[in-house]
């Protein structure tokens, strides 16, 4: 996701003028009047919500007025956000509201009325608290976790329930899923606890038993009444965020609008005396009883660790030193509260993957500190590679690494030193180049993105000259981005650019570029597909927004939106392409092309090359432990499927999930005698000796952090690539653009 960027390149002044008059506006169409309980909307609040229908119905980059069709689309996707199982609302209630606010919600918000959204809200409120009251009183009896029942638990596809029975049987079903899944991680983790009591030389002299006596039942009670307790917490504010932030995201997924709790959040995240461990985190959007982990600060403590990942699940939080707290149903307010603290202090997070069993769980220890976002920027490194048959001797391989497009602006704004990402390129680069290498791969992997200007920088160290992003406003205006330093490189050897389902916005821009002007081959996986960039709005009357106003395509035309970047050779994709990245987003906008920018590549590889290419490298991960590991981690992973029936059987699914564990087992065993290491003798070991590891490991200093073999097969794979590469040179050594 491309980071917050300052107005000055987001926003033109013109666009600016007019979006201030915008707000400033009001409506004046007629919506009957609606009895919204305890909730009494302030001045304040009705100018924020005329300030943000303001903003969707003339400023986004759609162009799409908030008429009373995009309104009923605000309400259908209200009512989802609430309830995106489809097992809260019934049908009969997703009829009634639709009836009564679908013609004219719209209508409502530009007259900065709420009444609509806040009586969905309180038949959300409603439902829910009758779900709370049955299974309140369910886990207080016996519960017979047999049988032959089954269940579907990803329902997002599937229609409301049309009757309260049918209803109250599916709550009933899912409670008792929850107690086998509670139940089945309980004796997994007793079992790895065991472990580490008889061999204590495992543990490599670290506290990891967690004993945890309380049963199922109250296990499960005390996520319910957590729950419950969010409810009766719940400040006008956050319910007005639930409506206006649906309304942004009808339009698209990065038009957002943040009350002033969050707005405040935000201020804070982007600080860079932030004192915590570095992460962005938000429900997780097929259960919004976990919170997903989305994003690691580049620096922060969590980055450091080098344990937790993008995507990961937090099912625990120990603070500083305290017993492990289950927070699933946990808000992200109340998970923010639990990891934040002071600097020097540590927290324990109880982390999982998605489709993942609960005994895959590992603890992470982290050390709070004061967060600063580009403390560990670009590093560089090089390394030696010999291809079998072909190369006498190894080959000098630069490695440049680059979390993401930082750039410190505060400091820069105010004349004072400052770090970039360009800069610290630039320093890397003339360090590689007096090492006299022969090629160079630069590592885009979970690159988020970050300052347009800087990417065009860092392009202009490796294109001789010419166009290098195309930007469109919500105008049809083009701006051109360019590269006018008359063919200086400051590298122009061999290169490839790896990249991730993780890899977004300017680093797409930054791939599309070396692709298009045929300076390196791009390999890994298509990218996230994040074309678009946001403006920044804290002038409203309450809280923030960020609004999509421009959209990125590249020197051909193409949009990198939602395709994202293709690469030239394929590798092994660790990311779920259902759940990730821009294309598995509602309403993302559509890929779409322009005028192609007037330039000239200064290589092309043919189809003959690149299909000759695929097919070398297809037999090369085929053969990498390494690669089929993960290959092999794929397919475990979509073994357990949400949208098949699931039979509630503790036996039976106790089964499943021993099947899971022992191929998760023999795959890591193949790799380990793969690579002449020892192998586990069962998953029980293999998960203490993990959790240690882990545990060990972000303790460890990140230069003193050895590489994780399954990260180094993408560079040598890339850097193989690179070498059996040859372009067609497309200019002469005497041609100038």
């Amino acid at each position: 996701m491309m980071k917050k960027q300052p107005a000055q390149w987001l926003l033109s002044a013109a666009s600016v003028g007019i979006a201030g008059i915008i707000l400033t506006q009001s409506y004046g169409t007629a919506v009957a009047e609606t009895n919204t309980g305890s909730f009494v909307q302030t001045p304040e609040q009705k100018v924020t919500t005329r300030q943000v229908a303001a903003l969707l119905d003339r400023s986004h980059y759609l162009n799409q007025p908030l008429d009373s069709k995009t309104g009923s689309e605000i309400l259908s996707m209200y009512i989802d956000s609430l309830d995106p199982n489809h097992t809260l609302f019934l049908q009969s209630d997703v009829d009634e509201l639709k009836k009564k606010h679908a013609e004219d919600f719209g209508a409502r918000l530009k007259q900065g009325d709420l009444s609509a959204g806040v009586e969905v809200f309180d038949r959300y409120r409603k439902r829910s608290n009758e779900y709370f009251a049955m299974a309140t009183k369910m886990l207080k009896t016996d519960i017979d976790l047999t049988g032959n029942d089954t269940i579907i638990l990803d329902r997002e596809k599937l229609g409301h329930f049309k009757t309260k029975k049918e209803q109250r049987d599916y709550w009933e079903r899912q409670l008792k899923f929850q107690l086998m899944s509670i139940t089945l991680g309980q004796e997994d983790e007793k079992a790895k606890e065991k472990v580490f009591l008889s061999n204590p030389d495992i543990t490599r002299g670290q506290d990891l038993v967690r004993n945890d006596e309380r049963t199922p039942n109250e296990i499960l009670q005390n996520r319910l009444s957590r729950q419950q307790e969010q409810f009766k917490r719940l400040k006008d504010d956050e319910i007005m965020e639930t409506i206006l932030n649906t309304a942004m995201l009808t339009y698209d997924p990065h038009s957002n609008y943040y009350a002033p709790i969050q707005a405040t959040e935000l201020q804070i995240q982007s600080s860079l005396q932030l004192e915590g461990i570095g992460v962005s985190i938000r429900p997780d959007r097929k259960n919004p009883d976990y919170t997903r982990i989305v994003t690691l600060v580049d620096g922060g403590p969590a980055a450091k660790s080098g344990q937790i990942k993008p995507n990961d699940l937090i099912v625990g939080i120990a603070k500083d030193g305290e017993t492990m707290t289950d927070v699933v149903g946990w808000s992200t307010r109340e998970i923010v509260s639990l990891i934040r603290g002071k600097r020097g202090t540590s927290v324990t997070l109880k982390l999982r993957q998605p489709n993942t069993p609960d005994a895959s769980a590992r603890t992470v220890t982290v050390v709070r500190d004061i967060i600063q976002q580009e403390e560990s920027g670009v590093t560089q490194r090089v390394v030696e590679v010999q291809r079998p048959n072909i190369d006498k001797t190894p080959k000098r391989i630069g490695v440049l690494e680059i979390p993401s497009f930082y750039l410190n602006y505060r400091a820069r704004r105010n004349g004072e030193d400052y770090r970039s990402v360009s800069i610290d390129t630039e320093k890397a680069l003339k360090e590689l180049n007096k090492q006299n290498i022969d090629g160079l791969v630069v590592d885009l992997r979970n690159n988020p993105g970050g300052s347009l200007d800087e990417v065009a920088k860092m392009l202009g160290f490796f294109i001789k000259s010419g166009p290098l992003v195309q930007i469109r406003d919500n105008r049809g205006n083009i701006q051109v981005y360019r590269d006018n330093d008359g063919g200086e490189q400051l590298y122009d050897g061999k290169m490839s650019v790896i990249t991730n389902l993780a890899s977004a916005s300017a680093s797409e821009i930054f791939a599309a570029a070396i692709q298009d002007y045929g300076r390196g081959l791009v390999v890994g996986s298509t990218t996230t597909g994040k074309g678009s960039a946001q403006i920044q709005l804290d002038s409203l009357a309450l809280g923030s927004a960020t609004l999509t106003q421009r959209k990125f395509y590249r020197v051909t035309g193409g949009s990198t939106q939602n395709k994202g970047v293709v690469p030239d050779v394929e590798l092994v994709n660790i990311y779920d392409d259902a759940t990730f990245g821009e294309r598995a987003q509602k309403k993302a906008l559509p890929w779409d092309t322009i005028r192609t920018a007037p330039y000239k590549p200064e290589g092309t590889f043919t189809s003959d090359t690149l299909a000759t290419l695929n097919q070398q490298s297809k037999i090369r991960q085929q053969k990498n432990p390494q690669f089929t590991y993960l290959s092999t981690l794929n397919d475990i992973r979509n073994m357990d499927d949400e949208k098949k029936p699931v039979r509630l059987d503790i036996n039976s699914r106790r089964a499943k999930m021993q099947l899971i564990e022992k191929r998760s087992l023999e795959a890591e065993n193949k790799r380990l005698i793969a690579t002449g290491e020892r192998p586990y003798s069962n998953w029980n070991t293999y998960q203490a000796a993990m959790d240690a590891k882990f545990e060990e490991r972000s303790r460890m200093k990140a230069a003193e952090r050895p590489e994780l073999p399954e990260d180094e097969a993408f560079i040598n794979e890339a850097a193989y690539l690179m070498l059996s590469a040859e372009p067609k040179t497309m200019l002469s050594p005497e041609e100038k653009l």
